[in-house]
């Protein structure tokens, strides 16, 4: 009798010590983490398997004049990393903010979606454009993208900030910061599909 009285008393402390942890906890689920850090893994291993080996006149052909080259949608993926993951940081800086989250219109999977849709073309801020970027070479821009997001993907796997309730405004509309680290992997996507079709011209040098 002894025993069942306990048992039953531990099962009610695991019970409600359980449910405390849940209606406490303000991180990102499992399944949230691991979509996120999937996705940012894949999307940089698509992007260095899809450029390795191109030599300097692959790296610098453009299909048009007012097109970009290989190089220049890679400096502009990492730089636009940069630029994006500070607007993370300056947001999870300031008060969360959840009352803004009937701003969101997009779920998570349609915001990266949008991200990847290349039918819709659109034009990048000036900063952001390749040869604002700072960038002197392709060495250079890999490395900073490379170590950027090992880092973010290190942060994404392992973080218990608040990110759904830190809401930043973009032009399209709010999204959160959990968001916004789906945003930066599609992104990545959306470009390396661009270098893709530059290297599918016709008159791609071979």
């Amino acid at each position: 009798m002894l025993q069942r009285t306990k048992g039953r008393l531990l099962l009610t402390l695991l019970v409600i010590s359980g449910l405390a942890g849940t209606l406490k906890s303000t991180s990102i689920s499992k399944k949230e983490r691991k979509y996120g850090t999937t996705l940012m893994k894949d999307t940089k291993s698509d992007l260095l398997k899809s450029i390795k080996g191109l030599t300097e006149a692959e790296l610098n052909f453009k299909a048009a004049p007012d097109k970009w080259s290989v190089k220049e949608c890679t400096y502009h993926i990492a730089e636009t990393e940069n630029f994006l993951w500070s607007l993370l940081e300056e947001t999870m800086k300031t008060p969360a903010n959840p009352e803004k989250r009937t701003e969101i219109k997009l779920t998570d999977e349609q915001l990266v979606n949008m991200i990847e849709d290349r039918s819709k073309k659109g034009q990048a801020p000036e900063p952001l454009q390749p040869k604002n970027t700072g960038y002197k070479s392709i060495d250079e821009a890999l490395d900073d993208f490379k170590k950027n997001r090992s880092e973010h993907i290190q942060y994404l796997k392992t973080t218990t900030e608040d990110l759904r309730n830190h809401v930043a405004k973009l032009s399209f509309g709010y999204i959160d910061c959990y968001q916004l680290c789906l945003f930066i992997a599609a992104h990545s996507n959306r470009h390396t599909q661009q270098l893709k079709e530059v290297m599918a011209s016709a008159s791609f040098p071979k």
